[in-house]
């Protein structure tokens, strides 16, 4: 049998390791990095949650475009982006569903307006208020319209 003595038990002498020191030293190294990078990562996502909704009016107002085609005008307001998925009442040149799916909300959850006459040089508006679902405002919470 073999004979254990109090050298061969204990850890050997040139085991290296981390201190605390050096993992204090790391940890807020990431922390600024983290500091640095979250914010300008996050205010790409606000500025693609802009580039989708524009993309998504364009493609509302190209229904649009097409509806006024098929009837010879556009929905009235009271019927509303509704008349791109179901034919209005006493609409016989009505020749849809102009979208393959249902009006889908903005990217912030709210539902696109639309309002004919338009008031900002066009025939009709069709906007978001943006992330506040508000009117006016400026960067993420600005309205944008067709």
């Amino acid at each position: 049998m073999r004979q254990y003595t109090e050298r061969t038990l204990s850890a050997p002498e040139n085991v290296s390791g981390f201190t605390l020191l050096e993992l204090l030293v790391v940890m807020v190294i990431i922390g600024l990095l983290a500091g640095y990078v979250g914010p300008k990562y996050f205010a790409q996502v606000g500025k693609s949650e802009i580039k989708v909704a524009r993309a998504q009016l364009v493609a509302l107002d190209k229904a649009l475009d097409q509806y006024r085609l098929d009837t010879g005008h556009y929905p009235t307001t009271d019927q509303g982006l509704a008349a791109l998925n179901a034919a209005p009442a006493n609409e016989p040149k009505w020749d849809g569903p102009y979208l393959k799916k249902a009006v889908p909300p903005d990217p912030w959850g709210n539902p696109y307006l639309y309002k004919i006459p338009g008031e900002h040089g066009s025939e009709f508006d069709l906007y978001s208020y943006g992330k506040d679902g508000q009117p006016g405002g400026e960067g993420e919470a600005a309205d944008i319209y067709n």
